[in-house]
C-alpha cells in the first residue's frame, strides 16, 4: 500500500509543478499585457529608445573597441625569440653532427624592435583621437535616435487627436440620423433628408477607419524606435519653442554632434600627420644571441643592431606624410561645409517654426470661429425647420476639416521643433558621461 501511495504522490508532483508554472506564466503575461497597454509619454519613449537602441549599442561598442586599441598603440612591439643551428655540415665524416666541427654551433637569442618614446606618444595620441571620433559618432547616433523618436511620437499623438475628432463627429452624426429617421416616420422629414444623412455618415465612417489605420501605423513606427511594444500614447506635445537656433557658434560647436564629429576628424588627421612625420626616422632593432659549440671549442656571444635604410624617402615616407597632410586639409574644408550646412538648416527650421506658430494663431482666430459659427447657424436652421440635416452634417464636416487642418499644422510645427530641439546633445546628459556608458 505504501508503495502505491508513494508512486501516486510521485505521479501527482509534476501536476502541481505544471500548475505552478502555468500560474506563473499567466501572472507574467498579465504584467506584460499591463505594461504594453500603458500609454507611453514623450519622455518615456525617449528613455526607452536611448536604452534599447541597437544602433546606439553598436556605437558604444565601437567606443569600447577603440579604447582597447588605444592602450595597445603606445606599447613596444613584442620581442622575438630566435633559436637554431648554424653551420651544420651536410657531407663528409662530420655530416649532420653537432659539436664536432669548430664552426657548428647552437644558438639562442632575442631581438627587439625599438620604437622611440616620442613615436609611441604620437601613436597613443592618434589612437586616442580615434576614440574621440567614435565618441562623436556615438553622439550623432544618439541624437538621431532621439530626433526620430520624438518626431514619431508627435506623429502618434496628433494622429490620436485626429482619431478622437473623427469619433466625436461619428457619434454626433449617428445621433442626428436616428432623430431624422424618427422625424421621417412621423412625416416631419423627407426621405431625401434621410438618404443624404446616411451618405454623409458613411463617408465619415470611412474617414474614421482611415484615421484608425493612420494611428496604428504611427504606433508601429514608434515601437521601431523604442524597441518595445507600444499600444497607445499619452501626454501633451511640448510647446514649440526652442533656444537651439539662438545658440552662439562657440556654444553650438560643443553640443551639435555633426560639428563635434567634423572637428574630431580634423584632430584625427593632424595626429595621423604627426605619426607619418615621425616615421621618417626608422626604428632600430636590437639583437642579442648566445652560441654554443662543441666541448673542445669556446662558446660565444653575439650582439648587433639592424637599421632600415630609407633610401627612397622622397617617394615613401615623404609621400605618406604629404597624404596625411592633405587629409587634414580635407577635414578642415569638410568642417567648414558642415558648419555652413548646420547654420543654414537651423536658420531655415527656425524661420519655419516661427511661421508655423503664426499660421496656427491665425487659424485659431479666423478659421475655427467661422467654422463653429457656421455649425451653429445650420443647426439652428435645421431645428427651426428652415434647413436640412444634410446642411447641418456638411457644416459639422467642415468644422471637423478645419480642426483637422489646425491639427495637421500643429503636427508639422511640432516636428520642426523636434528637428531643432533634439539635434543637440541633451543638456542633462553631458558628452563625457554619455560616451562612458
Amino acid at each position: 500500500m505504501s508503495s502505491s501511495l508513494g508512486a501516486s504522490s510521485t505521479r501527482r508532483a509534476p501536476l502541481h509543478t505544471h500548475a505552478l508554472f502555468a500560474a506563473l506564466a499567466l501572472f507574467l503575461a498579465s504584467i506584460a499585457a499591463h505594461a504594453q497597454s500603458t500609454p507611453i509619454t514623450l519622455e518615456a519613449a525617449l528613455q526607452s529608445a536611448t536604452e534599447h537602441s541597437s544602433a546606439i549599442g553598436a556605437a558604444q561598442a565601437s567606443v569600447r573597441a577603440s579604447s582597447e586599441a588605444a592602450v595597445r598603440a603606445g606599447q613596444l612591439p613584442d620581442p622575438m625569440l630566435k633559436a637554431g643551428v648554424d653551420n651544420l655540415p651536410v657531407n663528409g665524416a662530420k655530416r649532420f653532427t653537432i659539436g664536432q666541427d669548430f664552426m657548428t654551433m647552437r644558438h639562442i637569442g632575442i631581438g627587439q624592435e625599438w620604437v622611440s618614446g616620442t613615436k609611441r606618444r604620437l601613436r597613443s595620441a592618434l589612437a586616442n583621437e580615434v576614440v574621440d571620433r567614435e565618441r562623436a559618432s556615438y553622439l550623432v547616433q544618439l541624437t538621431r535616435t532621439r530626433q526620430q523618436t520624438a518626431t514619431t511620437w508627435l506623429n502618434a499623438i496628433y494622429a490620436k487627436r485626429a482619431l478622437s475628432l473623427q469619433r466625436e463627429l461619428i457619434d454626433h452624426m449617428t445621433h442626428e440620423l436616428e432623430a431624422t429617421k424618427a422625424s421621417y416616420r412621423g412625416a416631419r422629414a423627407t426621405a431625401d433628408d434621410v438618404v443624404q444623412a446616411q451618405a454623409m455618415l458613411a463617408q465619415t465612417q470611412d474617414q474614421l477607419l482611415k484615421a484608425q489605420q493612420t494611428y496604428q501605423n504611427t504606433l508601429i513606427n514608434l515601437a521601431r524606435w523604442t524597441a518595445t511594444p507600444v499600444s497607445d500614447v499619452a501626454g501633451e506635445p511640448p510647446a514649440p519653442q526652442s533656444d537651439v537656433a539662438s545658440l552662439p557658434p562657440e556654444a553650438l560647436r560643443e553640443v551639435q554632434p555633426v560639428l563635434i564629429a567634423a572637428s574630431r576628424e580634423i584632430a584625427l588627421a593632424d595626429a595621423s600627420t604627426a605619426v607619418a612625420n615621425s616615421e621618417r626616422s626608422p626604428n632600430w632593432t636590437w639583437e642579442l644571441g648566445y652560441q654554443q659549440r662543441g666541448g673542445h671549442y669556446s662558446n660565444m656571444v653575439s650582439f648587433g643592431v639592424s637599421i632600415p635604410l630609407p633610401i627612397n624617402r622622397k617617394n615613401r615616407q615623404n609621400r605618406d606624410a604629404a597624404e596625411k597632410a592633405e587629409l587634414g586639409t580635407r577635414a578642415r574644408l569638410m568642417y567648414e561645409d558642415a558648419q555652413r550646412q548646420v547654420d543654414a538648416d537651423l536658420r531655415t527650421q527656425a524661420a519655419t517654426l516661427a511661421n508655423g506658430r503664426e499660421r496656427i494663431e491665425n487659424l485659431r482666430q479666423s478659421l475655427l470661429p467661422a467654422a463653429n459659427r457656421r455649425t451653429q447657424l445650420t443647426n439652428a436652421a435645421y431645428k427651426a425647420g428652415t434647413g436640412s440635416l444634410a446642411d447641418s452634417f456638411a457644416a459639422r464636416r467642415a468644422q471637423l476639416d478645419a480642426q483637422l487642418q489646425v491639427l495637421e499644422l500643429q503636427r508639422d510645427v511640432s516636428q520642426t521643433w523636434a528637428q531643432i530641439e533634439y539635434q543637440v546633445v541633451p543638456a542633462a546628459m553631458p558628452a563625457a558621461t554619455l560616451v562612458s556608458q
